[in-house]
């Protein structure tokens, strides 16, 4: 087992280890739930102009030592065994609730002693910028952050022969009700609360750009009536398969499509 997929040598570019988390809320009147979502920006250098989740790659100082004391609920053996890796699964937890910070400026944390947040939008922007670190947050704040309540569903790799690569676990997690997410108007342009069959719908026909990992988490979210329901199944995910799609190629070498595992030509196509 490892943290990171993909060779050190010349080849595939390696995956590089990254979190994304979806937030999910109750549609107002009962009318099942929503998802939050952001749009890339036109020139982003991965998934540029697509419908994402907040998300990025997993950070060295998501696994300092110091953040395990500010964590809840998980810690980096629970964590780690549940990612089926020898150690490090923490980080992608913190990966997430940070990414999630930077990109939605929701922080899915709380006060020790049950005080509201006082969040604001300097310390977004200072996490993003590396100029604040979370554990200097949590310490400044006396905060914790609630492992427990975001849930490991997904397992995605991207294609060997892509020049960017990630090695990518998804979560989801309620929205705290008292804190709106935003994009940042930097890496992301665009957001929106959307129902999961009502985005998979936009995205039939031409109105959200989405990737292959973003579509099939929104059909898990998709049958749950209420936020509850969706953390119930996400809570009974036990080992996620990790899928890796793989490239469709013309004589010329050129892309012409992705293979899913399970369709016809998946097995003699290269890895």
């Amino acid at each position: 087992m490892s943290t990171v997929t993909g060779s050190a040598t010349a080849g595939p570019a390696t995956a590089r280890p990254a979190a994304t988390v979806m937030l999910i809320r109750d549609a107002e009147g009962g009318d099942g739930i929503e998802v939050f979502m952001l749009r890339r920006t036109g020139n982003a250098a991965f998934g540029a102009g697509m419908y994402v989740f907040p998300g990025g790659r997993v950070d060295e100082a998501d696994g300092a030592a110091d953040i395990a004391r500010f964590c809840r609920g998980l810690d980096d053996s629970a964590a780690s065994a549940r990612l089926g890796i020898d150690h490090g699964g923490l980080a992608y937890w913190i990966a997430a609730v940070r990414e999630c910070f930077e990109e939605a400026g929701v922080l899915l944390a709380d006060r020790r002693d049950g005080g509201p947040l006082q969040l604001r939008d300097e310390d977004r922007h200072a996490v993003h910028a590396g100029e604040l670190g979370l554990v200097e947050l949590c310490r400044r704040d006396d905060l914790v952050l609630e492992m427990s309540t975001t849930h490991y569903i997904a397992h995605w790799v991207t294609p060997a022969g892509e020049p960017r690569r990630f090695d990518t676990r998804f979560f989801v997690s309620a929205a705290p009700p008292d804190q709106e997410p935003l994009h940042d108007d930097k890496e992301t342009v665009d957001s929106l609360w959307v129902q999961p069959s009502a985005a998979l719908r936009m995205h039939a026909a031409g109105e959200l750009t989405m990737m292959p990992p973003t579509i099939a988490n929104l059909r898990f979210l998709e049958p749950h009536a209420t936020v509850e329901a969706a953390l119930r199944a996400a809570s009974a995910v036990e080992q996620p398969e990790r899928i890796q799609p793989r490239l469709r190629r013309d004589a010329e070498g050129a892309v012409v499509g992705i293979a899913m595992p399970g369709d016809d030509d998946y097995a003699d196509l290269p890895e």
